[in-house]
């Protein structure tokens, strides 16, 4: 059966009158019976009786009639959801993001994303840039937010730099590095972010730290920085400006320029036509402004 055969029966039964229901059809009344005719063949049964009134439902028939119903109304619902699809963002939008950005800036913007699209859903993985490049590469997600610098072929927009400190309660100049017997306080990244801060160490200092501490996540670094354990050197993104009493001195390259780290949002190009990730895009620009 099709769509307008359950129309055909709907109508039908509603009017209880050949004449009127083929007017409301559109059909002449000897197409109307003919279609009602291979109706019933199709469900083995008399559906509608003649009488000199017009028509009436057999049981058989307000069986058949209700189902005719509820698949018109189905159909409606159906209908209205896609027209929703077009107009509204739904589906998942699928981030990878590196750890200190889903810390510190990601939930600003997801939460004008959750406020502006509430039908899309959002599936979130942290790890290290490298980690994250894995994840694009292989499709698992949509969109990956990296550190530092990168050779992605795909789309590649660029969100943010910011700047290196060296961070500690004690230390005011970064002379008084090679003076200090308390530990450098390391937390674990990817090889990028290390090389980075192993070049400035040996440019600086030419020797090792005297004393170090790896831990394992950045916020516990900062958190036995603020505390007096050690120094540490720490991006800006994870430094909030309402610290008391602990020194933040820039990293300078060999020319005196701040050392930065930019922040990337790479994907490929047929996962920005998708209405979820243009969305997240478009958010992420205006934050941006």
């Amino acid at each position: 059966m099709t769509f307008s055969d359950y129309e055909l029966l709907v109508v039908l039964a509603k009017e209880s009158n050949m004449r009127k229901a083929a007017e409301k059809l559109f059909v002449s009344q000897p197409a109307l019976s003919q279609r009602l005719q291979n109706i019933e063949k199709q469900w083995g049964a008399k559906l509608f009786i003649r009488t000199q009134k017009g028509v009436i439902l057999t049981p058989s028939g307000e069986m058949v009639v209700n189902f005719a119903e509820k698949m018109l109304e189905d159909k409606e619902r159906v209908y209205e959801e896609i027209q929703e699809l077009n107009t509204k963002v739904h589906g998942t939008l699928k981030i990878a993001c590196a750890s200190i950005v889903g810390q510190n800036w990601l939930p600003k913007v997801l939460k004008q994303f959750v406020s502006a699209h509430p039908h899309a859903k959002i599936s979130l993985i942290t790890g290290w840039s490298s980690e994250i490049l894995k994840n694009l590469y292989e499709g698992e997600v949509h969109v990956g937010i990296i550190r530092g610098a990168t050779d992605w072929k795909g789309e590649k927009f660029h969100l943010f730099e910011d700047s290196l400190y060296l961070v500690d309660r004690e230390i005011s100049k970064i002379e008084e590095v090679m003076e200090t017997d308390r530990p450098f306080i390391q937390f674990k990244s990817d090889s990028n972010y290390y090389q980075e801060i192993q070049n400035w160490w040996h440019r600086q200092f030419q020797t090792v730290p005297k004393r170090t501490i790896i831990v394992d996540q950045i916020e516990t670094c900062k958190q036995m920085t603020y505390n007096g354990i050690g120094y540490a050197i720490l991006p800006a993104i994870t430094l909030t400006g309402s610290e008391k009493d602990v020194y933040k001195i820039p990293l300078m390259d060999e020319k005196n320029n701040p050392i930065k780290r930019d922040t990337w949002l790479l994907g490929y190009e047929s996962a920005f036509e998708l209405k979820q990730v243009k969305a997240f895009l478009e958010i992420v620009q205006k934050y941006l402004k």
